[in-house]
């Protein structure tokens, strides 16, 4: 079990926080152009394989979006990406088998602890929806959900569709009488990290009984369903009619297609609010205040009317000691990976639902590069 909160400096974020994906938009630079160019460092490296893995949430932005628009920025820098799982990202990088693990969790402190060399950095900001296969439903009918309701339903505590707490949220919703299934991920998951925060923070039995980590010793709820990745979640999900379960939002498209529906979450304020642009940016506005130095932060169930209480930031977890070559590469990288001329623009991030870094986040994350080195 891990500590809920971290604590940290206050930051003034509300207004630039608003402004920065308008910015990032407003850009529409080639990801080859000279303005992303110099703030990567300007000019090409020398011929170097950065090797990622980790997170399938961060995968679809690293494999579609930016392996190949940075191509144009560094013809000579190879990247490879891997849809591994947050667990395995983080156990790569700290073990230097890859330089860049992807994660939707940031290190605990045992890990930090013992790890002192890594770092975590935030690359943009992302969310994460409950969604269920439910044929009676229409494509766009959400169904209101709260932590503590969807905590039972993982304890095996609420087991139908129509049961009393699920039909009390969604009054004149006709409900079906079946039996829920639930879908958990069964590889080390930073998905399952922010899920489980969420049900920590809003059900007190499930955070003395379960607690919240990228691996859980999840409760023996009926029918429940073990799946790996993102993309397993989404197919575990079209095949079991009445399943729930958690996906990140980069895979959000790819769900619905399938004619999956997701919810509405009850946040701190006891509003239900959907994924959307607005909400996230809400979120990230309330939890502004307690983003430390280092950045291991969680941004679950943050207060306010419009804030969507499934948010973070996607980290990639990476070891500061490298070979200078390398050291170079990866810097070089992971400043235009943050840049909102470079990686952070829309163009990149909208494709999977992402939004881009505000600008003192993005600052202490190049606080945070610029310490990778021999």
């Amino acid at each position: 079990m891990m500590k809920s909160r971290t604590a940290g400096v206050a930051l003034a974020l509300s207004a630039v926080i608003a402004t920065a994906g308008c910015n990032a938009a407003a850009t529409g630079q080639a990801p080859g152009g000279n303005t992303a160019q110099n703030a990567a460092g300007g000019g090409v490296s020398q011929a170097t394989t950065i090797n990622e893995t980790g997170s399938s949430l961060l995968y679809p932005l690293f494999n579609g979006q930016w392996i190949e628009a940075y191509r144009s920025v560094d013809p000579n820098v190879q990247i490879t990406a891997a849809s591994t799982g947050s667990g395995t990202g983080i156990a790569q990088a700290i073990a230097g088998t890859v330089q860049i693990g992807a994660s939707d969790a940031y290190l605990s402190d045992a890990q930090m602890r013992q790890n002192p060399a890594m770092v975590n950095i935030p690359l943009a900001i992302s969310a994460q929806q409950v969604m269920y296969h439910l044929p009676e439903l229409k494509p766009d009918q959400h169904l209101n959900l709260s932590g503590d309701v969807l905590a039972k339903i993982y304890q095996g505590q609420i087991r139908s569709w129509d049961d009393p707490a699920i039909a009390s949220l969604n009054p004149g919703v006709q409900l079906p009488h079946q039996a829920i299934l639930p879908v958990h991920r069964s590889d080390g998951s930073g998905d399952t990290f922010l899920f489980t925060q969420y049900l920590s923070d809003t059900s007190a039995d499930w955070k003395n009984t379960v607690g919240y980590s990228t691996t859980v010793s999840w409760p023996a709820a009926a029918g429940g369903i073990g799946a790996k990745g993102n993309d397993g979640v989404v197919q575990a999900l079209a095949n079991n009619p009445y399943s729930i379960g958690y996906v990140g939002i980069s895979w959000l498209d790819r769900a619905t297609q399938q004619g999956l529906g997701y919810a509405a979450l009850k946040n701190k304020d006891g509003r239900f609010v959907l994924p959307e642009k607005d909400n996230i940016l809400a979120a990230a506005q309330a939890g502004a205040a307690h983003v430390p130095e280092d950045e291991r932060v969680s941004l679950i169930d943050e207060p306010g009317a419009k804030s969507y209480p499934i948010i973070n930031f996607e980290y990639a977890i990476v070891n500061t000691k490298q070979p200078s070559d390398m050291a170079a590469a990866l810097k070089k990288f992971l400043t235009w990976a943050i840049d909102p001329k470079g990686g952070n623009q829309d163009q990149y991030l909208a494709p999977v639902h992402f939004l881009p870094l505000p600008a003192p986040i993005e600052a202490r994350s190049q606080a945070q590069i610029n310490k990778i080195g021999g």
